[in-house]
């Protein structure tokens, strides 16, 4: 690996060479929702999960389906903890154990994660308050409409997660949006980027505009940097 930055990242944050300890009370919380029975409408304003279209799904029934793998979240946790962001957005909180992860690694970041349905904004609320996490913002609301003004009130975006509305406009669209936002050392991390047909197209024209200096594939997710110290734009495709 050539680039000294991204040896650091895959050491670092893929790796874990820093020897974070993962909190467990994320897993913990995890746990009980995966047992709950209790009934959420469903407002989907994205492109719809593979699972199921229902609008009535239990807490069970959407934690199973929708939150990222224990894996996935601990590296967002290493991603924030070992950068530090001031500023996060995330956009689609789902039932909040990424938000979590993400605000218990960057303790002093101001997060702000948006949901589309209020019926599980409102249990990624609860969770947070279980979790004594004081550094979240919740909104709900189409991301279409919420994203620009909360980013009408940053000066800036150190870090953003995108996990929500998998379709090729609204993905390039969110990339610009952000991209308004962005600095040197900004980090986006896009969710399922080989999700379809459509991810696929949007990561790959977000890999190649011309302010994107680095991009790595761990086939999950994609991470974008902005780096000036890449002369030459580079682009890894790494397992994990």
């Amino acid at each position: 690996m050539h680039s000294p930055f991204v040896f650091q990242f895959i050491l670092n944050v893929l790796h874990n060479g820093r020897g974070y300890e993962m909190p467990g009370t994320i897993e913990t919380l995890r746990a009980e929702m995966l047992a709950c029975t209790d009934v959420l409408t469903i407002q989907d304003l994205g492109a719809g999960s593979r699972t199921g279209s229902s609008r009535q799904r239990t807490v069970s029934k959407l934690a199973k389906a929708a939150l990222k793998p224990k894996k996935y979240g601990q590296l967002l946790y290493r991603l924030a903890r070992y950068y530090q962001p001031r500023t996060i957005i995330e956009l689609g909180t789902s039932l909040g154990t990424t938000t979590s992860y993400l605000a218990m690694a960057a303790p002093e970041a101001d997060v702000v994660t948006i949901e589309g349905s209020e019926d599980v904004r409102a249990v990624a609320a609860k969770n947070f308050k279980k979790l004594g996490l004081a550094n979240i913002r919740s909104l709900a609301g189409n991301f279409d409409t919420v994203l620009p003004s909360v980013l009408a009130e940053m000066k800036s975006v150190d870090l953003a997660y995108i996990d929500g509305n998998h379709r090729y406009a609204p993905t390039k669209q969110y990339f610009q949006q952000l991209l308004a936002k962005s600095h040197n050392d900004t980090i986006l991390v896009f969710d399922d980027i080989h999700w379809s047909a459509e991810m696929e197209a949007a990561w790959a024209e977000i890999s190649q505009h011309p302010d994107v200096r680095c991009t790595v594939d761990t086939f999950f997710l994609g991470f974008v940097f902005f780096r000036s110290a890449f002369k030459e734009r580079r682009h890894f495709s790494i397992r994990f």
